[in-house]
């Protein structure tokens, strides 16, 4: 007779090894949680593969047909596999899966700016040594809340365009283009020559974010967490600018000083349309 012991032992290293194999298909990202899903679906585009978990129900039964009419693979797991997938993240009980999300080249970024300066004034988030990833999806979400024509980010030292990003940003990941360049402070300095005014964000700068005038091309640029913006960063700017704490807190998580930001440039064009 075997022992209790001697009878775990197999289906524990088969539950173990079921669990190394959990990953993501080939050459595709992961997108999970309801709202993240039916933004997908909302702007045409089609997972090639679903899973959902088991025993969800009514509650995922919409969503989950939209997808399969469209024709995304669905597969029901169990939700300790999606858990494992996601790392613990609150996936809702879907995960779709998707073609990555790709940066646009510098290129790009200058036909657009001839473009857009034709029509109305280019407001541009540049984004300087960001690389929380959940900082740059909420960064995203507020660019795309604010109307902005893009977000600029250095190949180097910034967060990838992961999930994680694509879930944070609800959606905003997927619509507000990114523009990934080789060199940061002479990208500024391209825009300056091409008429847009730089205005970079510093706890010690003199002037307030209130005081400073984003009506005309405008690219605003937000520091890394902690050190703020690099010192050639700083220098490309025209000005520097600050916003004013009244309480005993120095500075303020840097998506959330880039909504602030991002929506008084909103309001001065507001004010003088």
């Amino acid at each position: 007779m075997k022992s209790a012991s001697s009878r775990r032992g197999p289906r524990t290293m088969a539950r173990t090894t079921a669990r190394s194999t959990v990953r993501t298909p080939d050459g595709l990202d992961q997108v999970y949680g309801v709202h993240a899903l039916q933004s997908l679906l909302e702007r045409g585009e089609t997972p090639r593969e679903l899973w959902v978990q088991q025993g969800a129900g009514s509650r995922l039964a919409e969503v989950v047909e939209q997808a399969q009419a469209r024709g995304a693979r669905i597969k029901e797991q169990p939700r300790d596999l999606l858990d494992q997938l996601t790392q613990g993240a609150a996936h809702q009980g879907v995960v779709a899966f998707c073609p990555p999300l790709t940066p646009e080249g510098e290129e790009s970024l200058w036909l657009k700016l001839r473009a857009w300066k034709a029509e109305t004034p280019p407001l541009l988030l540049v984004l300087d040594g960001v690389t929380d990833v959940h900082n740059f999806g909420a960064c995203l979400r507020s660019a795309d809340a604010a109307g902005a024509h893009g977000v600029i980010v250095a190949k180097d030292k910034a967060a990838p365009l992961n999930a994680t990003v694509r879930k944070v940003a609800c959606g905003a990941a997927e619509v507000v283009p990114v523009y990934q360049v080789t060199n940061l402070s002479r990208t500024l300095a391209k825009l300056k020559d091409a008429g847009v005014w730089i205005t970079g964000t510093a706890g010690e700068a003199d002037a307030s974010i209130y005081a400073i005038d984003m009506t005309g091309p405008t690219a605003l640029v937000m520091g890394a967490e902690g050190k703020g913006m690099r010192r050639l960063t700083r220098e490309a700017c025209d000005n520097l600018a600050k916003l004013p704490m009244a309480g005993q807190v120095s500075s303020l998580n840097v998506s959330v000083a880039t909504g602030i930001c991002l929506f008084e440039a909103v309001r001065q064009r507001q004010l003088a349309s």
